[in-house]
């Protein structure tokens, strides 16, 4: 008899345990949904609602800046924090070692902004700016839908949604300023006359007027009627928010809101309160842009190098007198003022013309990169310019670069170029013919839309957090990681024209284009020394706004002058050093990642070059520094030093 068999129970698998490699990714992405969750502006800008379902609701909403918000949203930093810093580094591969380093630095930026800085409590203009921002991103990236019509109902319904989301947004800002006051931390007087009682008009009416306005020529769905009412009824709330905001601001802040100094407010908010101060700037140096350096070193090193600028354009200004035989001052600065003025001469006659050549610009910068090998430039890229549409002119003055969403499947980086309205003067002083190469090289090709949609071509090889612009995209609340990456390779861009090629013994420029490109260098020259000396005390408001008019605009004597200002260039000079300073009076560290940036990759590539020696090809370093994305060149230098050598 045979004995009974029992079944032998089935052999347990055990479970890999995931490598260092896979525990990064799944921790990345947690972390990335988490932060576009908290930032739905960014989101936007960043195309999120296609990272992830989980944020596909993204683009109908607004930041929460209530207390209890920055409260859990700082729980939940710090528990980001730990997981991260439990990876063990040495055990992870090089690009995952950088994406670990960025993640911590963003997480660090946040953690001070709110519980040292507490600049929620200051960040006036942020509140203001973003659901316009906002609103302006989702309309940029719209669908079309017909030859003249925009925007799918969902992404109109998105639309409505942010909207509707303004009155309660800016109830949080009136509480978060409210605190501000109570603790003392207030903002600078200019930020509460531009963004507190300035600012609120003109959002109220875009939103009232201009959006609704824009609807009707863009929304071409079935149930278009009834999404024009609701976005009437949405942007009429969000109207009487701002209204309200700026009732606040005036009656907490301001004696006369009609003023335009000091003078208007009460007076224990007159003081400049924008100064960042030493100890806070290096700390952003050292942990938001990668910077081993101090605001008192690079203070005291701006100044040779602005001088240094300087005389390149007065050497160079006397060379095209002579060669055109053109009658100029003797003086160092009246040379450059008479040949720029011969320059403008040549000048496009209306907006049409002046958008052709700048197409015709684009044409030859990218034939230029083709013959001397720089770029890989594939043959059906084309540097498009766009005129800048109606609803984004507020936005910026004279061009500018808008990148595709780089999450989103679809979409198409712009570069912008803003119509005059046929105006004559600035047709000839911003858009004449010598002056056109460098904006191009700048803010289109190689600058920001050669970067962005190299970028973009490579996305699946750079970790989606260092698309990530920690606290706001452009604001006072930035953390200008982005911008030392973005900044500084434009700014490169221009510079690399310049440079003696095989092809092109004297580089791209003419030297009456060369002129224009020593202008530029030099201006973020001396951003440095502006940006470091006012928000560490080296240099005072007022100082800043003459030093820039005399430096950059070759104009002696002071902006607090009354004799000197009744020279209408002088003044028209002092009034632009003025926009200038205060926009870097509000955005600390920002003004010198251009030129920070720029140094930072021709130091990287003067190592690349010494190491490889024959070897050396510029075509791939400039592929491999873009493949890097939007981040600071500290972060990957050593490590992309180390990939090329194999």
């Amino acid at each position: 008899m045979l004995a009974a068999c029992s079944p032998q129970p089935a052999a347990q698998v055990a479970t890999p345990e995931p490598s260092p490699e896979q525990r990064f990714a799944t921790q990345e992405r947690r972390y990335v949904i988490f932060m576009l969750g908290r930032f739905p502006v960014v989101s936007t800008y960043l195309g999120g609602s296609e990272f992830d379902q989980a944020l596909a609701d993204n683009d109908g909403k607004l930041r929460d800046y209530s207390v209890e918000a920055l409260k859990d949203e700082d729980v939940r930093l710090g528990e980001f924090r730990e997981q991260f810093t439990a990876l063990e580094p040495n055990a992870l591969p090089a690009r995952r070692r950088i994406d670990r380093s960025v993640a911590l630095a963003q997480i660090e930026f946040l953690l001070h902004q709110h519980q040292v800085l507490r600049h929620q409590e200051r960040s006036l203009d942020s509140y203001v700016d973003e659901p316009f921002r906002g609103v302006d991103w989702q309309i940029q990236g719209m669908t079309p839908t017909g030859a003249a019509t925009y925007g799918t109902e969902a992404e109109w319904q998105a639309v409505i949604a942010r909207t509707r989301a303004i009155p309660a947004y800016l109830a949080v800002a009136e509480k978060q300023l409210a605190a501000g006051v109570a603790a003392r931390n207030t903002p600078d007087w200019r930020v509460l006359r531009d963004y507190g009682v300035q600012a609120p008009v003109a959002d109220a009416e875009y939103f009232s007027k201009t959006l609704p306005a824009l609807a009707e020529t863009d929304i071409a769905s079935a149930h278009r009627d009834a999404l024009l009412a609701e976005l009437r009824t949405a942007g009429d709330d969000a109207a009487a928010a701002y209204g309200h905001l700026r009732t606040f601001v005036a009656g907490t802040f301001f004696d006369n809101p009609d003023g335009k100094d000091a003078s208007a407010l009460k007076e224990e908010y007159r003081a400049d309160r924008f100064a960042l101060g030493q100890a806070e700037y290096d700390w952003a140096l050292h942990n938001n842009l990668r910077l081993d350096t101090t605001a008192g070193e690079l203070f005291v090193e701006a100044e040779p190098i602005v001088v240094d600028s300087r005389g390149q354009m007065i050497s160079l200004a006397r060379e095209l007198a002579k060669t055109h035989k053109w009658k100029t001052p003797v003086d160092g600065p009246g040379v450059v003022r008479a040949v720029f003025e011969q320059l403008s001469h040549t000048a496009p006659r209306n907006d049409d013309e002046m958008v052709e050549w700048y197409r015709k610009t684009g044409e030859r910068l990218v034939a230029y990169a083709r013959a001397t090998g720089l770029f890989d430039v594939p043959t059906e890229y084309k540097l498009d310019v766009t005129v800048t549409p109606p609803p984004l002119r507020s936005g910026f003055d004279g061009a500018a670069y808008y990148p595709a969403p780089p999450f989103k499947r679809t979409g198409v980086g712009r570069f912008y170029v803003t119509p005059t309205g046929n105006d004559p003067v600035v047709l000839r002083h911003d858009h004449n013919r010598a002056a056109m190469p460098d904006l191009a090289a700048h803010e289109g090709f190689p600058g920001h839309d050669w970067h962005y949609k190299v970028m973009t071509q490579y996305k699946d090889d750079i970790s989606a957090l260092r698309w990530i612009t920690p606290g706001a995209v452009e604001d006072s609340s930035s953390m200008w990681q982005d911008s030392m990456a973005a900044e500084g390779w434009a700014l490169y861009s221009e510079a690399l024209l310049s440079e003696p090629q095989p092809a092109a013994a004297q580089g791209f420029y003419s030297p009456e284009e060369r002129l224009y490109q020593l202008r530029g260098k030099l201006y973020r020259d001396l951003r440095v020394r502006i940006d470091t000396g006012i928000h560490t005390g080296r240099m005072q408001f007022e100082e800043a706004v003459t030093l820039f008019s005399e430096m950059v605009d070759f104009l002696p004597g002071s902006c607090g002058d009354p004799r000197v200002l009744k020279d209408p260039d002088k003044r028209a000079s002092c009034d632009s050093a003025r926009r200038a300073v205060t926009r870097y009076s509000r955005w600390p560290t920002q003004a010198i990642t251009y030129r920070l940036g720029k140094d930072q990759i021709l130091a990287l590539r003067k190592r690349v070059q010494q190491k490889l020696g024959e070897q050396f090809s510029a075509r791939q370093f400039h592929l491999e520094f873009m493949k890097q994305g939007t981040i600071p060149a500290a972060y990957f230098a050593d490590e992309l030093l180390q990939s090329l050598q194999k």
